[in-house]
């Protein structure tokens, strides 16, 4: 089975939004707890065209799907348009 592995290279799931790939490797770990969202858990599982494989502890992959809140964005975009 060694002569099917090739070259690969890793992207952050903030770079892979709207692409696909065969195969995805999601690593969920606690020293990235901030990180540990589900709406990027989402993006991450749906860039997977076959198939998609999570690697971690139970602990930070039960984090990153229980965290719904919406983190608030301070933009001053209203500020902004009305200047």
């Amino acid at each position: 089975m060694l002569d099917e592995i090739s070259l690969a290279f890793a992207t952050t799931i903030h770079k892979s939004q709207g692409s696909e790939y065969p195969v995805v490797i999601l690593p969920l770990y606690m020293q990235h707890y901030m990180m540990l969202s589900r709406n990027l858990f989402y993006t991450g599982l749906t860039r997977a065209k076959k198939l998609a494989i999570v690697i971690g502890s139970k602990k930070a992959i039960s984090l990153a799907v229980r965290s719904s809140e919406d983190k608030q964005r301070y933009t001053r975009l209203q500020q902004r348009l009305q200047n």
